[in-house]
This record gives structure tokens, C-alpha cells and sequence, in this order.
């Protein structure tokens, strides 16, 4: 693919393959949009401003609009539909339990389930992953949705302005998000694909930490948009980088490390979380994908309320 040309300036450096990441998502996210219309304007509020259309959002999916992964539910909708087999199903929902009950990501674990990924979706069309990207959205995100993020959301969307989700997803399952959210598009990972099937192959790296910012870069240098004025919300110390770029970063849920650096930087701040309601949302959730995985979530969760 070649390079599109349209990055601005960076402060900091950044790989090769995060700036490709970061051009085929922004590359991607604008042919899915292109025939979109503008949502109407609901209303006035001091922030977003309304009618300022060299504004968007930049929202993080996992744990920022969603409880959990959405790669792990991505994952076990595929094993429901025979992609992959048991012992898979249980790397899967031990890495979602722990996701859930850390409230962060683990490098290895996402570079794990990436390629786990990339081997299973081989080979299949590129069609067939949106529809059944449309069914797991039904079975296993709807009811992840955290109710004050979306609200975040949608006033940016009141104000005429659009709204993008940034996440190391698949992209075409991040679309199917954002749109049955109502939301602009979605900058996510992209898969190489040929004739509409998919290589096995990423385009550059995934698109986390630094290619998140990249994409978020390349799309406002096309969508013609000021990044001063625009805004980000992040539960992770990775999304630094895109946090960083914008004129109104947030911090929702935030992790520890995130946290920290959004009260040193006076960033806005907002959780949506309890402690109790987070041990009750990750045991669950991984007892139904798998009996060991479940278990030893629990324990993990006893271990840290004895600390």
C-alpha cells in the first residue's frame, strides 16, 4: 500500500510500521464514511462547540466505551461458530478475566490474541467476518456498552461534530461498532486482505499506543480538522500518544498509570466504574466462555480483596 502523503508534522517519533498502521486505518475509516451524512445538531453546549466542523472525538474502544475486549469477544463468537477449538476458547477467556479484573492491557496477551487472530480469519472472506462481526455485536457487546462514555459521544454528535473510535480491533468489527452506536466510523487494525480474503498478514502493526496516535494524525491532516480543538478519550496509559495530540484529552477509567498523568497534566477525568461492580462484571463473564478460565479469575479477585 502506498504511503498517502498527508501526515502533519510530529512531535515525536514513531516506527515505520506504526505510520503505515496508521495510514491504512485513517485510509480505511474514510472509504467506509465517505457517503455518510452529517448528524443533525440537538443543541448548544459550552463543550463540544457547537457547528465547529474543524472538530471531532476520538474515542478508545476497550474499557472506554466497553467493558472488556473486543477482541476477546470477537474471539468467542468465532469459537461459537467453529473457527477454532476448546483449549483456544480458554486462552481467550482467561485473557479476557484478566483484562477485566487488572483493567489493563497486557502487551503479550494482545500480541497473543492477535495472532491468534490473523491464523484464524486466513483464508476467509473479508465479507463474511463484517456479518458475522454484526452477530457477535449482538451477543456479546450491546449490553457491554458503558451508558456514560456513549453519552460522551453523543454530544459531541449533537454538536454536528464527528465522532471516530480508535482501537487495535479489527477494523472491520470496529465499524460495525461504531456504526450500530451511531457513531461517524472507526480507525482499527487492518488485516491484509487480496481478492476480498485475507492473507493472514497485517498492514504495518497494530493499531495501538503510538499507530493509534498516527491514524488519528493522518485522519485529521484529510478530514481537514484542528487538533487543538478536537477531543480524546482513553482509559489506557498507552493512548498517551493520542491523548497527547488533542486540545481536550479525557481520561475514562482510567488505569493507574493513566490516572497519574491526567492529574499532573490537570487532563479531565472521569470513571464510570466500581471497585464492586468490576469484580462482579469479570467473574461472569468468564465462567460463561469456560470453567477454568472462570475459576481462576475468581481466584485472582478473592487474592486481591484479601490484599
Amino acid at each position: 500500500m502506498a504511503a498517502l502523503g498527508w501526515l502533519t508534522p510530529r512531535r515525536r517519533s514513531a516506527t515505520a510500521r506504526s505510520v503505515l498502521a496508521g495510514e491504512a486505518s485513517a485510509e480505511a475509516a474514510r472509504k467506509s464514511t465517505q457517503d455518510l451524512p452529517v448528524p443533525d445538531a440537538a443543541g448548544e453546549p459550552d463543550f463540544p462547540v457547537h457547528g465547529d466542523d474543524r472538530a471531532a472525538a476520538f474515542f478508545d474502544l476497550d474499557n472506554t466505551v466497553m467493558q472488556g475486549a473486543a477482541l476477546f469477544h470477537f474471539g468467542r463468537g468465532l469459537y461459537k461458530r467453529k473457527f477454532f477449538e476448546t483449549r483456544d476458547l480458554a486462552r481467550f477467556a482467561w485473557q479476557q478475566a484478566w483484562f477485566r479484573l487488572a483493567g489493563f492491557e497486557d502487551p503479550e496477551h494482545m500480541q497473543d490474541a492477535r495472532d491468534s487472530a490473523l491464523s484464524i480469519v486466513k483464508g476467509h472472506r473479508v465479507s463474511e467476518l463484517k456479518s458475522i462481526g454484526e452477530e457477535i455485536y449482538d451477543e456479546y457487546m450491546a449490553e457491554r456498552i458503558w451508558p456514560g462514555t456513549r453519552a460522551l459521544a453523543q454530544a459531541h454528535l449533537d454538536a454536528g461534530q464527528k465522532v471516530w473510535l480508535v482501537t487495535a480491533a479489527p477494523v472491520e468489527i470496529a465499524q460495525v461498532i461504531a456504526r450500530r452506536l451511531g457513531l461517524t466510523g472507526a480507525l482499527g487494525t487492518v488485516a491484509e486482505s487480496i481478492g476480498g480474503v485475507y492473507t493472514g498478514k497485517l498492514v504495518g502493526e497494530p493499531l495501538h499506543g503510538p499507530a493509534k496516535a498516527e491514524a488519528v494524525r493522518a485522519l485529521a491532516a484529510a478530514e481537514g480538522l484542528d487538533l487543538t480543538r478536537c477531543a480524546a478519550y482513553s482509559d489506557s496509559h498507552n493512548d498517551i500518544p493520542m491523548l497527547s495530540l488533542v486540545g481536550h484529552p479525557y481520561a475514562i477509567n482510567p488505569d493507574s498509570k493513566l490516572r497519574r498523568h491526567a492529574r499532573e497534566l490537570d487532563w479531565r477525568l472521569r470513571d464510570y466504574r466500581t471497585g464492586r461492580k468490576a469484580a462482579k462484571v469479570g467473574i461472569p463473564a468468564a465462567a460463561g466462555v469456560g470453567a477454568v478460565a472462570g475459576g481462576t479469575a475468581a481466584a485472582i479477585a478473592l487474592h486481591r480483596r484479601r490484599r
